[in-house]
């Protein structure tokens, strides 16, 4: 059975996670009292049902004072040994406070804040889901996501997924855009010669193939290159070992278009070949070139 705990702050995306949850076969409960999460995991477990072997749960601050006791419940399912990961969606405080706005929706935690904004309440539920972040299996920063690349990055990780197999995710980003916060290692490559300055390069990405045989074309890139395989292919088997199911590795450049995605889809490659789950992920590659 694969049960998934589905956490994170107000304003993440998750409604938009799970739908994407739920058309990859998952079944879905929103809100569920933290009190209940043992319970519900037994029924799932006893069932004969097998659409109840595929379960993501949601619990958050909306459960109001029950939510305080999912750390209870969670190390008594630890204690049980009951098989279940955590899945944890983050995000800019500036962003989440954007698409409130936006939104016009209310906190959760604002009435919890004397002051009664957005900002503060933010805070508070930060502050109460930092324990989870720190425990979680998966964590996924949607600042700068579509919900098309949310959608990406949900089938990626729990598609056809083993449940005990390290999934490794190479993300290319750019810089001038933030590091990514799920990020588990970042290797930065603006130290490669930049195609953004080739005229007839500038307008295309490392997805085309002009860019790619000029980044790679170079002496200091292929060393570069051995030296960053060489550490992966020593530490990622650590990582596995440890039971990690996720490692993010950041490969970021200045706007995340040309260097970053063209080592990232050199690396991604390069596992996917020693037969490891492998995955890639562009998060800046669409956005207007300056």
């Amino acid at each position: 059975m694969e049960f998934l705990i589905f956490t994170g702050l107000s304003g993440a995306g998750k409604s938009n996670a799970l739908r994407a949850m739920e058309d990859i076969g998952y079944y879905c409960v929103d809100n569920i009292p933290s009190t209940l999460l043992g319970v519900f995991y037994d029924l799932c477990e006893k069932s004969a049902d097998p659409l109840m072997k595929r379960v993501a749960v949601v619990i958050d601050v909306r459960g109001g004072e029950s939510f305080e006791d999912l750390a209870v419940e969670i190390h008594k399912m630890r204690q049980e040994n009951k098989n279940f990961k955590i899945l944890f969606l983050d995000a800019k405080d500036d962003v989440i406070i954007k698409r409130f706005k936006e939104t016009r929706r209310h906190h959760p935690l604002a009435d919890r804040v004397e002051s009664g904004t957005t900002e503060d309440a933010l805070h508070l539920e930060r502050k109460s889901l930092s324990y989870l972040k720190k425990s979680a299996d998966y964590v996924i920063d949607t600042t700068y996501m579509s919900n098309k690349q949310l959608k990406e990055r949900i089938n990626n990780i729990f598609l056809d997924k083993s449940s005990d197999s390290l999934i490794v995710t190479f993300m290319s980003f750019g810089f001038k855009y933030g590091i990514p916060l799920e990020a588990d290692l970042i290797f930065d490559v603006r130290c490669l010669p930049n195609p953004y300055y080739i005229p007839e390069l500038k307008p295309q990405t490392g997805l085309d193939l002009p860019v790619r045989e000029y980044v790679l074309g170079f002496e200091e890139t292929q060393e570069f290159v051995s030296r960053v395989l060489d550490f992966l292919d020593y530490s990622v088997p650590l990582y596995q070992k440890e039971g990690k199911s996720e490692l993010v590795v950041g490969i970021g450049c200045t706007g995340g278009k040309h260097r970053s995605v063209t080592i990232a889809r050199l690396l991604n490659h390069h596992f996917l070949e020693k037969g490891c789950k492998s995955t890639l992920h562009h998060r800046d590659i669409f956005k207007t070139v300056q």
